[in-house]
């Protein structure tokens, strides 16, 4: 029977008792954010806003951006990488479990030399697909052109992020390219693997 958010006690400044809040929130404080599941609108909001609010808190501390995601919303993930880009703090990302598509970016779009994976982690990425099935003409070569421009546009930002040529990534984009932990370090979108070791949050 699944169990929901769990819960743990909070002691609010001032409170004389703990309250139970779910456990991200009090990950959140100590800058801590998650990335899971689909990437929506939604999500990319509510990502942001935690960015934005720890960012106004305090400006001089990194924040850790945990990623388990197959991807989602191209604009939501092209949000969330742009204000990853706005802020003062460092964002550091780790990749957990399978980072696909939209999510690959946001990974990427971490702090150079502060991306990171742990051994069993997979990455993927593709080009970005489009909405229309049965569509008017007209509609559908709109469609084609944004798409294309939009595949520029990512494809430009894995080719700053991980040092490769742009051809190459174009190219790569082609179909689902599947990475492991070792291979995204060795394609540039993480520049270290975990070892196990205590991942410093602090």
């Amino acid at each position: 029977m699944p169990i929901g958010v769990p819960k743990v006690p909070f002691l609010i400044p001032g409170d004389d008792e703990g309250t139970w809040v779910d456990v991200y929130n009090i990950l959140y404080r100590q800058r801590i954010l998650f990335i899971s599941g689909e990437i929506s609108g939604e999500a990319a909001n509510q990502i942001m806003g935690i960015i934005v609010y720890l960012t106004i808190e305090d400006n001089t501390k990194k924040q850790n951006l945990l990623v388990n995601s197959h991807g989602g919303s191209v604009p939501g993930g092209l949000s969330i990488y742009d204000m990853m880009q706005s802020v003062k703090p460092q964002i550091h990302t780790t990749a957990l479990g399978g980072v696909a598509s939209m999510a690959s970016l946001i990974l990427v779009g971490g702090r150079t030399t502060k991306r990171t994976a742990f051994p069993h982690a997979r990455v993927m990425i593709h080009q970005p697909a489009t909405g229309f099935f049965m569509a008017p003409a007209g509609d559908l070569a709109m469609e084609v052109g944004l798409m294309r421009e939009i595949r520029e546009i990512i494809t430009r930002i894995y080719a700053v992020k991980t040092g490769k040529p742009f051809a190459v990534i174009w190219a790569d984009m082609e179909r689902d390219l599947f990475m492991s932990a070792t291979e995204a370090k060795a394609y540039g979108i993480i520049d270290f693997v975990e070892d196990y070791r205590i991942i410093d949050f602090v």
